[in-house]
């Protein structure tokens, strides 16, 4: 028997919070302030940008201000991928060339390591697993965009990819009619709460201040106002990402875009024989509607896809609540994949949201006239994006304050790019619900169909999206 709506954990924030506990949160702002740095936003961007600006200069007095705490928003409930994909870099081999694009993408490879290699150093134990990302076809069409997408990548210098065909997949999981499958080695699954409250921890232990709690409702040159007090620095850094949309005059920058997961109950010793996965690779697929998936380090299925996507003027939720609708189709997800979990039951559900730029590009900014900076816009792959961010507005910080020089971070080609403000509503919110839904309709198609050909539905979404 599956499991019931009702006895699903719906929300609690995530999965991860349910397993790992809430933490304590720490005391709000309680008056005006002053730093050299403020940075506004507790998740991976804003603490790993802490954790590198007081490592490279102790002296630094810096301030994190958090509206809820460390790790609330998405870096508490993603789907733990650790890889080097970065939203953006076809674009930006387009804008500064291949060279440049080719320079991100190692620096992504590079990005994996490092937060593997520092969350060791520092103790923080958050169940790494790097068994690197294997992605799966199960349609003649998903089969030909993974060749394509194999062979895409090679040209961009990942030369230690591998390609994979029906029999060598199943050696690897037996995910039911899969027809191929490919394999990079630049990524590691991982548990995304423990991470987070390690890393606040460690934070915390360097010195930083550490204000929960405590919305910031503004950001302007110099000043970081909530409503206990504002806070003072020359440099204001806003690492905001899906929630950038709930500051003043930001509610057209980043699209919030909704994403749901699922966790099972653990599975038992005969369930993970006949499904194999002993890799324990993070598991992703090539339907246009994508599904992202981990072998958790207690023995369930964390899997996550799109449910609904956008909620109407770029509002959030508070508690990660999901609709039955996506649980089930989830669910419908998970026992496609592996018939034989069918009567497995779903123990939690849990959505949140992440930050979407009109042209789909993660970027880095410091504006040096007014000491604003920001980072962000991930489109899903923060978990490591993040880190590589938060080193270079560290570099771009230091750059600006004679503390530092160019680094090869600086000259990435994602630094200060420039991007237009999405559409008003509705236009904002039809777009989106169309976009996905043509998506959802050419997998669909595709499936049913089944042909090497992609459905033509997909490349109208991608225009919409403005994606390419």
């Amino acid at each position: 028997m599956s499991s019931s709506a009702s006895s699903v954990v719906n929300g609690g924030i995530s999965f991860w919070y349910a397993d790992d506990g809430l933490p304590a949160v720490r005391e709000p702002l309680s008056q005006d302030a002053s730093a050299d740095v403020v940075i506004v936003g507790g998740g991976y961007t804003g603490l790993w940008t802490a954790y590198y600006l007081k490592k490279a200069a102790p002296f630094l007095r810096i301030t994190v201000l958090e509206q809820k705490f460390c790790g609330y928003g998405a870096s508490g409930r993603n789907g733990g991928w650790l890889y080097n994909g970065v939203a953006g870099r076809d674009r930006y081999a387009k804008l500064h060339g291949r060279e440049a694009a080719v320079r991100l993408q190692q620096a992504m490879n590079h990005t994996v390591a490092e937060v593997v290699a520092v969350a060791g150093a520092e103790g923080i134990e958050a169940d790494v697993h790097r068994g690197g990302v294997l992605e799966v076809a199960t349609t003649p069409a998903q089969l030909a965009r993974l060749r394509a997408l194999h062979e895409h990548e090679l040209a961009f210098g990942e030369t230690d990819r591998e390609l994979y065909g029906a029999r060598e997949t199943a050696e690897r999981i037996r995910v039911a009619d899969a027809v191929g499958s490919a394999w990079t080695p630049h990524g590691a699954r991982l548990h995304p709460v423990k991470l987070a409250k390690g890393l606040a921890a460690v934070v915390e232990g360097l010195g930083v201040t550490i204000h929960e709690s405590t919305p910031v409702t503004e950001i302007r040159p110099k000043h970081a106002v909530t409503p206990y007090g504002t806070v003072r620095a020359p440099y204001v850094l806003r690492c905001t990402e899906g929630f950038t949309a709930s500051l003043k005059g930001q509610r057209r920058t980043w699209l919030p875009m909704n994403s749901s997961m699922i966790a099972t109950e653990p599975l038992a010793e005969e369930q993970w024989a006949a499904i194999g996965w002993d890799g324990r690779e993070t598991l992703g697929d090539m339907a246009h509607a994508y599904m992202y998936a981990q072998r958790t380090a207690d023995g369930r299925i964390a899997l996550g896809g799109r449910g609904v996507p956008y909620r109407f003027g770029s509002r959030t939720d508070n508690d990660g609540r999901t609709q039955a609708a996506t649980v089930e189709a989830l669910r419908e997800i998970l026992t496609r994949f592996f018939p034989s979990l069918a009567g497995t039951r779903v123990t939690h559900a849990w959505s949140g949201v992440l930050g979407v730029p009109r042209d789909w590009c993660a970027t880095v900014t410091l504006d040096r006239s007014t000491g604003l900076g920001w980072a962000g816009g991930y489109v899903g792959s923060g978990v490591a994006t993040a880190n590589l961010a938060a080193r270079t507005l560290r570099d771009l910080v230091q750059r600006d304050s004679g503390q530092g020089g160019r680094t090869e971070l600086t000259e990435l080609p994602w630094v200060n790019h420039k991007v237009r403000r999405w559409e008003p509503e509705p236009f904002r919110w039809l777009g989106v619900q169309g976009m996905y839904a043509t998506y959802r309709a050419a997998d669909r198609r595709e499936r049913l169909r089944p042909g090497l050909a992609s459905s033509r539905l997909a490349k109208v979404a991608d225009r919409v999206a403005g994606r390419h």
